[in-house]
């Protein structure tokens, strides 16, 4: 989710002529710039680098593996920055025109094959997921990005997917990564993409509270780790998210309507290279964090006899965030079984 404003090559001229920036990797600019314009001594450096993992994409039955077959999946989500937050939870306030946009869109389709094939008593899957962007918050908290024309962004996919089914829960654990299929020049403030491979491995599980699984509890844990940025010395910390939800469900489970959360935590600290480091006197960024909470609901579109779709809408607003961007998310989701499923 990138950008190309004029606000960046402006801002870093400035920053040339002020005798600060004497590189030309852009990094430098927005580092350097974080600690000009927060005007902060004991913790200069305030910049933090985004993971790839879109915060709140997964809900209400996070734990849970479909039924085995395949499944189309078409995917909106909306981001809407409303502020950026230090480390100490302080509202900053950042000119518009040098920020840039705080509000990206994406869109994915994609296919997730499950299989009859077992792998320790559990079903094997798979998913492949492309995606399109026109906006990408690499360093969210001080963006220097604006919105471009949508187009490829990083792919998502799950080589390994594992689901467990039991009377009263269902488990999920795996593998994803994020292929750098999107564009990225770290001389470039247009990028629709991080410039990094991210790696995930997860587990959750949901848990049915009654006898007819109407009622639910779900969590699921994604620990992400990267490896360098393209042409830099810069590696994004790793990062932990759970998502899940409370949830309740109607008509053998094609209505659900619930509450989904997510929270996530920088757990090291980003390693920025010597060069930055040098110019930061060797201090470590502050780890961010950041939580969301909001209403999830899916319902299906069916005949009298073949489920044809569920969709899925989900709106989060984000709370006690620290080093980062927080604003609300919105995502919609059109799950296509392949072929439709006969009901009884």
């Amino acid at each position: 989710m990138g950008g190309r404003p004029h606000t960046e090559s402006v801002t870093r001229r400035q920053y040339e002529k002020e005798g600060v920036l004497k590189t030309r990797t852009p990094f430098v600019a927005v580092v350097i710039g974080c600690w000009l314009i927060l005007g902060l001594t004991s913790n200069p450096a305030q910049a933090q680098f985004a993971g790839a993992n879109f915060r709140g994409d997964f809900g209400l039955q996070s734990g849970s593996q479909p039924d085995p077959g395949w499944y189309a999946t078409a995917l909106y989500v909306r981001y809407d920055g409303d502020t950026v937050r230090d480390s100490d939870g302080n509202s900053i306030g950042i000119d518009p025109e040098r920020r840039g946009d705080l509000a990206a869109n994406g869109y994915s389709i994609g296919i997730w094959g499950v299989t009859k094939i077992k792998i320790f008593g559990a079903n094997y899957s798979f998913m492949v997921f492309p995606g399109w962007t026109d906006n990408t918050f690499e360093v969210p908290i001080l963006a220097f990005q604006g919105a471009v024309g949508t187009g490829l962004a990083d792919t998502y996919l799950q080589p390994i997917n594992l689901g467990w089914h039991t009377k009263r829960a269902d488990f999920i654990a795996g593998l994803g990564l994020f292929a750098p299929t999107g564009s990225y020049d770290p001389d470039a403030s247009d990028n629709l993409g991080l410039g990094m491979w991210s790696f995930e491995l997860f587990g959750g599980t949901t848990v049915f509270l009654d006898k007819k699984k109407s009622w639910s509890f779900a969590t699921t844990a994604f620990y992400e780790t990267h490896t360098k940025k393209k042409d830099t010395d810069i590696k994004v910390g790793d990062l932990l998210t759970l998502e899940g939800g409370v949830g309740k469900s109607f008509k053998g489970g094609m209505f659900n309507v619930g509450a989904a959360y997510f929270a996530q935590w920088k757990l090291s600290h980003d390693d920025i290279g010597q060069e930055l480091e040098q110019l930061l006197g060797g201090q470590d960024l502050p780890k961010n964090r950041v939580f969301g909470l909001g209403p999830e609901v899916t319902v299906p579109i069916a005949t009298k006899r073949r489920l044809i779709a569920l969709l899925t809408a989900r709106y989060l607003w984000e709370f006690g965030a620290r080093t980062t961007l927080e604003g609300s998310s919105f995502v919609f989701q059109a799950t296509f079984p392949i072929p439709s499923v006969r009901l009884q």
